[in-house]
């Protein structure tokens, strides 16, 4: 059965608890976490904004700009033609391109359980018991979080809103706090470890579990 080690504020380990195998014990499929990850990304760009006009949408142009014999040149039809200057251009960039991809929700979502479940076993899942702290304060919950086990970047998941927690995380660069609804592909690849406040973990299940049936 899956675990995880839940520590307090202080640094100190509470208590290991078990977590569904479903979720956290899913094979890796690095080719599905790859495609979910190349189509949340995708799915996340603006539209594009550079746009060149075709030869039907350039104004004017439909007049023979010589005649077609004695002029010494090669015959031209019109001047809204590609190779004619000021014309209109041939596979140009259009703002109207959609880059949006489609993927079953059931493997985007054995996807989630994947990268979660091998993000466990390099030991990169961690829980914190409460987050008691009732005053907003940048310096203590960076103070917190040198008592962690955290390295690098770390992904606090929330249960739901926590505005003093939020607040007092938003100013550090390498933290980032998600209810537990948003968790995604992106943020699992880009953050090196993962917190999950305990109650975090119930809403998880409830979640991604009854969403699956």
């Amino acid at each position: 059965m899956a675990k995880i080690v839940i520590y307090n504020q202080d640094g100190t380990k509470n208590k290991e608890i078990e977590v569904s195998p479903i979720m956290f014990e899913a094979k890796f499929n690095r080719d599905l976490v790859h495609q979910a990850l190349v189509r949340q990304l995708a799915n996340a760009r603006i539209a594009a904004i550079a746009h060149t006009k075709t030869k039907g949408e350039i104004r004017g142009g439909k007049k023979k700009p010589f005649r077609q014999k004695g002029t010494g040149n090669a015959r031209q039809g019109a001047t809204n033609n590609p190779h004619q200057v000021g014309g209109g251009v041939s596979f140009g960039p259009r703002n109207n391109r959609n880059y949006k991809q489609m993927m079953p929700k059931k493997q985007r979502r054995l996807a989630l359980f994947s990268a979660l479940s091998e993000k466990l076993r390099e030991e990169k899942i961690i829980g914190l018991d409460t987050f008691a702290t009732k005053k907003i304060n940048t310096k203590n919950f960076a103070s917190m979080v040198e008592k962690l086990p955290i390295e690098k970047d770390v992904l606090f998941v929330l249960s739901e809103h926590n505005l003093v927690l939020e607040k007092s995380a938003r100013n550090i660069p390498y933290v980032k706090t998600l209810l537990v609804n948003y968790l995604n592909i992106a943020d699992l690849q880009k953050y090196d470890k993962v917190v999950f406040l305990e109650d975090s973990l119930k809403k998880m299940e409830e979640v991604f579990m009854s969403a699956k049936s």
